[in-house]
Parts: C-alpha cells; structure tokens; sequence
C-alpha cells in the first residue's frame, strides 16, 4: 500500500505509469516495456533523493506524521526479544498510549517505554494516539523505578503529539505526572537512550525522552508544541503552521546544531515509511552504539554526565 504526501505528487504519477505498464507486461504484454521500467524506477528514485535532500521543516513534520512510518509496536516487534509488557500506575489504572516493559536487546535485559499512536481506527482510539494520560506517565515512572533497582538500561521510543489535554487528564494531575516523569529519567543510575521515532511533542516527549543519549530519526520533528498549536498562540492563526514550523527549529539537523540531541539516524530514501525494515535496523545499531559507550560508567557517572548534558543546554550558543 503507497501513500504520498502532498508535495510528492510527481513521484505519485511517476509510480502510477509504472504500475501500468508493470500490468500490461503480466498480461502478456511486450517485455520491452521493462527497459521503460526501469527507467521510470530510476527517475522517481533519484526524484525522492532530491526531495528528501531538501525538505522544509514543515514537510518533514508531515513525513514525521506518515501513517504508514514504523510505530513504536513495529520496533518492539524487530529489535526486542521476549518482550514482556507490564500494565497500570498503581494508582489508578491503564494507559495504552504510553506501552512499556521488560525485554532483550542484543542479548540484554532492558527496559523498554514507548509511546503508540496505533495504526487503524479501532487501535488509535484504544491509544489514544499516542497522546498519554497521567496513569501512563506514572506507568512509566514505575517502570523506570523497577529497572533502576535491577540494574537495567532503558530504552524509550518517542511518538506523541503531546500529553493528552483533556479534562480528565488536568484534574489527575498532568502536569505533575509529566514531572516526575522527567524527573525520574534524570535520577536513573542506569543508562537511559531515547529515540524520537515520529513525533516529539512537548512535555508529553521529554517525559520519557531526558536521556543520556537522545537520538531522531533523519526526518522525525521534536518541539515544543505543534505547529499548529504555536501558530494560534503566536499569530492567533493556524494557518501559519508553515510559518511556526520554520521558526521554531524543530528538525533533527536543528537541534542537533544546538545540542538539543545527540545523534540522526538516517532514514531509507523517500522515508523510514517507504522501508521500514531498514530505518528499524538503522535505529537500533543507533541504540547498540549508544548503550555500549554508557556502558562502562558507573551510577554516578551516569547520572552526573546526563545532568551535565541538560545543564549545558544552551550555554555554548
């Protein structure tokens, strides 16, 4: 199944006359027809490259937004083994937007916290697409608390709009749950990576995101709000989606300049949605790479670089 985002509309039209001409030589067509194949194949390839080389940042926040890019479910599925999930704060019940438990990773024991936005009507709704309530925080807080205790890294997935704003939410507290969330992450004496996967979206991200590593795929987005949600604070005036998307430096490449992150995994051509199983393959060796470099610190090493991290934040610009 293909889905194309409004400004690869050329390459849409490219597939669909190959996709003609594919079915006219399985009817028995002529097999000449593939030398134009190929070339079409070639043309709309070197026509992503060139796309994906120079995207603006409001178009990789609809890359970032894909409906068929990997989710966090896709990742556990390819790169944990024995994946065990664990359930419920403790405190008042389940949150299925924010998943999370044990597994292997490479052959070790890890934590594993991430957020799903599902992938059919039925399973976004069940998630809530991936917009977290507070019992999903202090899941995660709890989670965070049982690996601290044995010894285990934790590995988070990042993929929200943001925390869920309804009404329900504020009155359990919210605000509060995001941080000790986030304070919980910065207290691990294991080493904790995090890697934003589609969307980072404001308190709701960094909750589980203040890692020792934090990582984004080429064309993921994190931020401090949506650019829609900034374009009506800002301008009174959503429209300017566009404009908020620019300004407000969401980009991996960005980010990275200001030491908001610490590494881009690439991402196939055309998007981690047109091959999933390389852009999950890339993350993973991303995480690999990270944890072995944590890896020979002690507790307090690990807890004093990462607060060496978000304390300099900022400082050298």
């Amino acid at each position: 199944m293909r889905s194309y985002l409004d400004f690869e509309k050329a390459v849409a039209e490219i597939d669909a006359k190959i996709d003609e001409l594919t079915g006219v030589v399985a009817a028995g067509g002529s097999v000449a027809l593939n030398d134009e194949i190929n070339r079409l194949e070639t043309k709309a390839q070197a026509l992503l490259k060139d796309l994906y080389s120079a995207l603006t940042p409001w178009q990789k926040a609809m890359v970032a937004r894909h409906p068929l890019r990997p989710h966090f479910k896709d990742y556990i599925t390819r790169l944990i083994e024995d994946f065990s999930p664990l359930a419920g704060d403790r405190a008042f019940g389940e949150d299925e937007a924010i998943v999370g438990g044990l597994g292997r990773f490479k052959g070790q024991s890890v934590c594993i916290i991430g957020q799903e936005k599902g992938w059919d009507t039925e399973s976004r709704i069940r998630h809530n697409f991936g917009m977290a309530m507070p019992e999903g925080y202090r899941k995660a807080i709890r989670l965070m608390e049982l690996a601290d205790r044995f010894g285990l890294p934790v590995i988070s997935f990042v993929d929200t709009a943001g925390a869920y704003p309804g009404i329900g939410a504020e009155e359990r507290g919210q605000a509060e749950a995001i941080a000790r969330s986030t304070e919980a992450c910065l207290a691990l004496g294991t080493p904790n990576v995090a890697v934003v996967i589609g969307e980072g979206g404001s308190g709701g991200a960094v909750a589980i995101a203040s890692a020792n590593s934090v990582l984004m795929l080429e064309h993921s987005i994190y931020t401090v709000a949506s650019p829609e949600a900034s374009a009506s604070i800002l301008w009174r005036d959503a429209a300017k989606a566009q404009d908020a998307a620019t300004n407000m430096k969401i980009t991996a490449q960005d980010l990275l300049k200001f030491g908001i992150i610490d590494g881009i995994v690439s991402e196939p051509v055309g998007g981690a949605h047109r091959d999933p199983e390389a852009a999950i393959k890339s993350v993973g060796s991303s995480i690999e790479t990270a944890l072995k470099t944590l890896a020979p610190l002690s507790s307090d090493q690990v807890r004093s670089k990462r607060a060496d991290k978000f304390l300099g934040i900022g400082r050298k610009l």
